[in-house]
């Protein structure tokens, strides 16, 4: 796997912070494949979760290209970082928001992996559980046919707690994240990306991160219709 200077940059500093204030647990490695093609999903709990995954899919190791809102590439240094990793930028409410989507799918036939949180945004459910999700994963499966793997994490809420605001960096917290098999759309394989076919498809993958969230966090996952979030969305992008 090849570094950029920047990215090297980044995880220079990066890493050993995290090595002080994370307890880790990696579970799944086999499921996250070295090379070639995948999309990867993930839940989004905190801001601070992006750098826990990056963690876990570089002691992989596998680079991490995720899909990200674009006014974090305007902040001095992250934004360079951002760029020079490679990126990917989302630009929302405009005419060429979708061009994330094309991005990502043309890096997909390249044999790189995209991480996407489906949300869009943290999840606003009280209890952290995950939302009802944007179509994006879905429509990137379609478009390439890369298998969809998830990933789901917990503890880098007790990092930043993003219904309080409040960071704690306290030496050693546990986080845990996991890489499942990749989701069964098998029913899907050909359909036409209609808004039916689309929201089923998102409804399959996010109720496959549940339920592999509530085996991580060892409680039952909760039942009924995912919570639909009604704030404007500020994590990053699907």
């Amino acid at each position: 796997m090849r570094r950029g200077f920047w990215l090297r940059f980044a995880e220079f500093i990066l890493r050993p912070l995290l090595n002080v204030f994370t307890k880790r647990t990696w579970r799944g490695w086999e499921n996250v494949p070295v090379s070639g093609p995948a999309i990867f999903v993930a839940n989004h709990t905190s801001m601070a979760d992006p750098l826990v995954i990056a963690h876990f899919l570089y002691d992989r190791p596998r680079e991490m290209r995720v899909l990200v809102k674009s006014s974090l590439f305007s902040v001095p240094l992250v934004g360079t970082v951002l760029r020079s990793s490679g990126q990917i930028p989302v630009h929302r409410a405009t005419r060429t928001a979708g061009d994330a989507l094309r991005t990502a799918a043309a890096r997909i036939r390249a044999g790189e992996a995209p991480l996407i949180y489906p949300e869009g945004t943290v999840t606003r459910d009280p209890d952290l559980w995950p939302m009802q999700g944007k179509t994006g994963a879905a429509r990137l499966f379609l478009d390439t046919g890369a298998p969809v793997i998830p990933i789901v994490q917990w503890g880098a809420h007790n990092l930043h707690d993003y219904r309080t605001g409040k960071v704690r960096l306290r030496p050693r917290t546990p986080v845990t994240v996991s890489a499942g098999a990749p989701i069964d759309l098998s029913a899907f394989v050909g359909s036409p990306p209609t808004g039916v076919v689309l929201k089923e498809m998102t409804d399959v993958i996010m109720r496959r991160l549940r339920d592999d969230l509530a085996e991580l966090r060892g409680e039952p996952a909760p039942t009924g219709p995912l919570h639909v979030s009604d704030e404007k969305p500020r994590g990053l992008a699907s």
